[in-house]
């Protein structure tokens, strides 16, 4: 009997999923934004808040639904997954119990630290703003400070890249935030990985290195992420052997102190002098690291889901021995001040290993056209990187006028910068 799967959410990471799941079974979909990549894949799409569980349960009991994964942040934290799985839908996501490891960055290292998880760095938190600007007087070090909510990646402002001391306290007084969190800034090449969990067991994919900087040569404000690459192994090539079974190490404790927890867990780490730190975990897929990841998972996913669900073992994970290299297009001016309004035209060859994602776009009856958020993603997928970065910059060339792309993501220059940088780091 084939599954109906529900999928809530229609940025680019639910495309992706869309993708994985859509030829082994029978999916919906529902999301505040019309995604025409979902539509075209799914038997049904609803325009339905991310956030509205009611409403989401209502709908999935409509179309059948026995299985449902939540993509975005936003509907974790509104317990969507707590209410599909008290209406009998088995959710692939954590429940808000759950969530919290990303939702509340205070939570999150304070579990860390009551449950000895490694990779923890010096941190303090703060809920009043002139606390924490003396801590910032008083530390000594750079700092990242940090909301401790949802601020979709980007809130966080870093002493000594980003921002000076000075700035960082006026940033923390002119804000509204009810509670910060101060930590001590990590230094060193960042890298993800995401591992799918559920029965007290967990699965890992290969390690992603994200983009958030707007401009080429990590200049410019934080973004929702830019462009992301993976290698042909579950490494990458700034690391040192063990370093991503380090990483792999720190997940494997968070799963082991969160017996509950099933959906994916996403762990952003900062490889360090002193070996894999911890940044951040998520409670779902990166966007974009999802557009690098599961066009190259060889396991059925849908095979994760009823394994969740029926509590049984976790099948392995295949994933083909290619590298992904994933641009973003953007509005122009974005995140600052972005222009909407332009088409979108971009088409792309599958068969020569293009892959084409759309994010947030405005459906119209003439034609795609761009909002303020991220407009839609081209991941080009290879035998090397440098081959699925020029996949990537072919299928881009033709995007048109009013998007920015930054060009460097997965470019020999910019990978080697990496390798060089940890070299120097380490002294090598």
């Amino acid at each position: 009997m084939s599954e109906t799967v529900l999928l809530v959410g229609g940025g680019g990471r639910e495309h992706a999923i869309a993708r994985a799941l859509a030829p082994d079974c029978d999916l919906y979909a529902c999301a505040s934004n019309r995604n025409p990549g979902i539509a075209a894949l799914a038997e049904d799409f609803e325009t339905i808040s991310e956030t509205a569980a009611e409403d989401i349960v209502a709908y999935a009991e409509s179309v059948g639904a026995t299985l449902a994964v939540v993509g975005p942040e936003s509907g974790l934290a509104a317990g969507v997954s707590d209410a599909l799985d008290d209406a009998g839908v088995y959710t692939f996501g954590p429940q808000a119990a759950e969530a919290r490891i990303e939702t509340d960055k205070a939570f999150q290292r304070q579990f860390m630290r009551d449950e000895e998880i490694p990779g923890n760095p010096d941190f303090a938190t703060f809920d009043d703003m002139e606390a924490a600007c003396d801590y910032i007087d008083d530390y000594d070090g750079d700092l990242a400070v940090k909301p401790a909510g949802l601020t979709g990646g980007k809130g966080v402002k870093v002493i000594g890249d980003q921002v000076t001391p000075e700035e960082a306290k006026a940033y923390l007084r002119d804000s509204d935030y009810e509670r910060v969190v101060l930590e001590e800034r990590l230094v060193g090449e960042e890298f993800t990985i995401q591992a799918f969990v559920a029965n007290g067991e967990f699965r890992v994919s290969p390690a992603v290195q994200d983009h958030k900087r707007a401009y080429e040569g990590d200049e410019g404000p934080n973004t929702g992420g830019m462009g992301s690459y993976t290698d042909v192994t579950p490494s990458l090539p700034f690391m040192a052997d063990g370093d991503y079974e380090a990483a792999v190490e720190v997940i494997e404790a968070v799963v082991e102190a969160l017996p509950d927890y099933k959906g994916i867990l996403y762990g952003q780490f900062m490889l360090t002098t002193e070996g894999p730190k911890v940044i951040e975990f998520n409670a779902r897929f990166g966007d974009p690291e999802a557009m690098n990841t599961l066009p190259v998972l060889e396991t059925p996913f849908i095979d994760v889901l009823t394994a969740a669900r029926e509590g049984e073992s976790l099948p392995e994970l295949d994933f083909a021995e290619a590298a992904t290299v994933c641009k973003y297009a953007v509005p122009e001016g974005y995140p600052t001040d972005p222009e909407a309004g332009a088409e979108i035209t971009v088409e792309v060859d599958e068969d020569a290993g293009a892959l084409l994602f759309y994010a947030s776009v405005d459906d119209r009856e003439d034609g795609l056209y761009t909002t303020t958020s991220r407009s839609f993603a081209v991941v080009g997928v290879a035998d090397s990187i440098a081959e699925a970065e020029e996949l990537a910059e072919d299928a881009l060339a033709d995007a048109g006028e009013g998007f920015h792309i930054r060009h460097d993501i997965g470019t020999a220059a910019l990978v080697q910068r990496r390798i060089d940088h940890m070299a120097e780091l380490r002294g090598e």
